[in-house]
C-alpha cells in the first residue's frame, strides 16, 4: 500500500515538480508514510448539517429506508430553531408531475397543523395551484389553527398557491421566488375571456359558471388581505390589488411572474432575502432536497413537519 502510493507521488511530482506546492505535498505524505500506522491521524471535518454521534433509534432496515424524510426534518428542526416558530411543508412536484391542489389535501394539511397547537407557524409552500374550492378549505384551516402565519416561497406558488400565500401576515420569498396572477379558468380558457367574448358567441351557461368562478377567487382574496396583511389598508387598495392579481388587465399571462419586488410594489406585505443570507440558504437547501426526494422516489407531493411526514405518490396509468 505505501509502495503503491509513494511510486504515485513520486510521478506526480515529476509531472508538476516546478510547482513550489508539490514538493510541500509530497514532503508531507512521505513523512507520513514512514510513520508507524498508530500516528496516522484523520483530519476531523467541522461539524456541518448532518452531524451526530449516535446511533438512530430505529432499526437499521428502517432508518435506511427512511434516512430522507429523517434528513429533512432533522434541518426543519435547526431552522425551528432559528426562528422559535413551527414549519410545515406543502412542497408539490411542480416539474415532473401535474400534482395540484385538490379535495385531499386538507387531511394532511390538518395534520401538520396539530403539531403546531398555540405556536407560530411558517408553511414552506411549493405548487403550481389547483382547484379553487380545495383551496379555500385549506386557507380555512390555516387561519383557525395558525394565528401567527407566515408563508415562505423558495420558488413558486402559482395560482391558487398564491391564494394560500394571502393567508399569511407576510410572504418570505428570495430572488429565485415568484407568486402568479390568480384569475381563474373554465376547461382551460380564462374566465375573463369567456366573460369579454362578443355576446352570443359563448354558451350562456358557460358565461354563468365563469362569473361564479370569478366572484369566488375575488371574494375569498379579498378575505384574505382584508383579514390579514392588509387590513390596516383601505377598502379602494385592497381592490385595487385584486384586480391586478384576479384579471388579465395587469397581467396578461397565466403564468405571468411575481417576485418580491412587484409583490412589494403590489401593496403586499414581503420580506425579501439574499441568496447568501444564513436562513434563506437553509431554506433553499431544503427546498432543494424536496425536489430531489420527490423525483428520486416518484412523489408528486410531501407533507412535512418535524414529526409528521405523508408522501402522495405519483398516479400510474393502468
Amino acid at each position: 500500500m505505501k509502495w503503491h502510493l509513494r511510486q504515485l507521488l513520486t510521478h506526480i511530482s515529476a509531472f508538476i515538480w516546478p510547482l513550489n506546492v508539490c514538493s510541500l505535498v509530497k514532503a508531507f505524505f512521505l513523512k507520513r508514510l514512514n510513520k508507524p500506522r498508530k500516528y496516522w491521524l484523520v483530519q476531523r471535518m467541522p461539524d456541518c448539517f448532518p452531524r451526530s454521534k449516535n446511533l438512530p433509534s430505529q432499526s437499521p432496515l428502517f432508518w435506511v429506508s427512511h434516512k430522507d424524510r429523517y434528513l429533512r426534518q432533522l434541518l426543519i428542526q435547526d431552522i425551528e430553531e432559528d426562528t422559535g416558530r413551527c414549519l410545515i411543508v406543502y412542497f408539490t412536484d411542480c416539474d415532473r408531475t401535474l400534482a395540484q391542489i385538490d379535495p385531499g389535501d386538507d387531511v394532511y394539511f390538518a395534520e401538520l397543523l396539530r403539531t403546531c397547537v398555540n405556536r407560530p407557524v411558517d408553511l414552506l409552500l411549493e405548487t403550481n395551484g389547483g382547484m379553487t374550492d380545495a383551496t379555500e378549505k385549506i386557507c380555512s384551516l390555516l387561519r383557525q389553527s395558525a394565528q401567527d402565519l407566515r408563508v415562505i416561497v423558495p420558488r413558486r406558488a402559482k395560482s391558487n398557491g398564491t391564494v394560500i400565500a394571502l393567508c399569511g401576515s407576510e410572504i418570505l420569498m428570495g430572488i429565485e421566488s415568484e407568486l402568479g396572477p390568480i384569475d381563474p379558468s373554465i376547461n382551460n380558457i380564462p374566465v375573463e375571456f369567456v366573460l369579454n367574448a362578443p355576446a352570443g358567441t359563448m354558451n350562456v351557461i358557460d358565461v354563468q359558471v365563469a362569473q361564479s368562478f370569478r366572484n369566488q377567487t375575488r371574494k375569498l382574496a379579498t378575505n384574505l388581505l382584508s383579514t390579514g396583511m392588509m387590513k390596516d389598508k383601505s377598502v379602494a387598495e385592497i381592490e385595487d390589488v385584486i384586480g391586478k392579481l384576479a384579471t388579465r388587465d395587469h397581467y396578461h399571462s397565466h403564468g405571468s411572474v411575481i417576485d418580491s419586488n412587484e409583490a412589494t410594489e403590489l401593496g403586499l406585505c414581503v420580506t425579501s432575502f439574499g441568496i447568501h443570507d444564513p436562513f434563506w440558504q437553509k431554506i433553499w437547501l431544503l427546498r432543494t432536497m424536496y425536489q430531489y426526494d420527490c423525483g428520486q422516489n416518484g412523489y408528486a407531493k410531501l407533507f412535512e413537519s418535524n414529526k409528521v411526514s405523508t408522501a402522495v405518490t405519483i398516479q400510474k396509468n393502468p
